[in-house]
């Protein structure tokens, strides 16, 4: 139950004024809080048990839902590391234990302010905005500079980035080739993905050999974007945007122990066998047309892959 001490006191607020908030979120798998010394059972149509190695994902457009339903901005603070000009990192590996190719440092947390007022919800997309999407990571700010979250100029950045070992697709030995910022100079190689970013399509998985166990990964981005080439930015938007839209009606931001934005891999996996990837795809779902992984994620996640509908969004709700 929210407290109508707090609404009152934003409604007395003076007009115009801006309040500072925090928006938490949390990882969970399966329901329980992520630790990436932990093993998670029932995960997919197989019960498989999964370990983490990575989870990060990029939110952005952030709005809170007035009382009358009107949609306010949120003013993200740019701190230098986490936040850029409306967008965040949300950052939940440690890099100890399975997350070992990850970074030490993590970030849970959206800061920003927004207009004094009575709010109900809270809006926001995972995802990087599309004029931020495409360029050169190794000129941008923190933190979209982190190669380990991008693919090319032409596809632009993973939006959600969670891999995993499972009980049939283990992850392969890490290839360590370290970088300062703490990723992987092979771009993550263990985990499937090439240092150039030269994976951005379906088709580059022909031929190569994916015999071997490489982990089970959902790696969420932009597809179809026209551009000359890997290391050209597209002009258009590109044709599966892939950003998520989300909705919490009944967030409410500056209370002692508000609520937490939960994002849960399991539920988006619910209908996907980890155990197994198809043939000459990436490993998991990386949102490529013709993966034959993906259409039970894609459409938990809320999106259309390869003409089916959407279904109901179950990546991010609120507890």
């Amino acid at each position: 139950m929210k407290s109508l001490a707090f609404v009152a006191a934003l409604v007395a607020s003076p007009a115009f004024a801006d309040m500072k908030i925090e928006i938490p979120f949390e990882a969970q798998i399966g329901g329980q809080p992520l630790s990436c010394a932990a093993s998670y059972a029932d995960i997919g149509t197989t019960k498989s048990t999964v370990q983490v190695a990575d989870f990060r994902v990029y939110v952005s457009n952030f709005r809170m839902i007035g009382a009358d339903g009107s949609e306010m901005p949120v003013a993200l603070d740019n701190d230098g590391t986490w936040q850029l000009d409306g967008t965040a990192l949300l950052d939940f590996e440690d890099g100890t234990g399975t997350c070992s190719n990850g970074t030490v440092e993590t970030n849970m947390v959206v800061r920003g302010t927004v207009p004094d007022g009575a709010y109900a919800g809270l809006l926001f997309d995972i995802g990087v905005p599309f004029a931020q999407n495409h360029g050169d990571p190794t000129l941008a700010a923190s933190p979209l500079n982190l190669t380990a979250m991008f693919w090319s100029w032409q596809a632009g950045y993973k939006f959600i980035k969670v891999d995993m070992a499972t009980s049939g697709q283990p992850l392969p030995p890490p290839m360590k080739m370290g970088m300062a910022s703490g990723d992987m100079a092979s771009g993550d190689m263990a985990s499937g993905d090439m240092a150039s970013g030269d994976m951005a399509k379906a088709d580059d998985a022909k031929g190569m050999d994916m015999s071997g166990p490489m982990g089970w990964e959902i790696h969420l981005g932009s597809t179809g974007c026209a551009s000359d080439s890997q290391t050209t930015s597209p002009k258009d938007q590109c044709a599966n945007p892939n950003r998520i839209a989300v909705k919490l009606d009944g967030f409410m931001p500056g209370m002692e122990g508000m609520d937490k934005v939960v994002l849960d891999p399991a539920p988006v996996l619910a209908a996907a066998n980890v155990d197994v990837n198809a043939k000459e795809t990436m490993p998991g779902c990386m949102a490529f047309p013709g993966d034959a992984d993906c259409p039970p994620v894609m459409s938990a996640l809320g999106l259309s892959y390869e003409g089916a509908a959407p279904g109901t969004q179950v990546f991010a709700t609120l507890h």
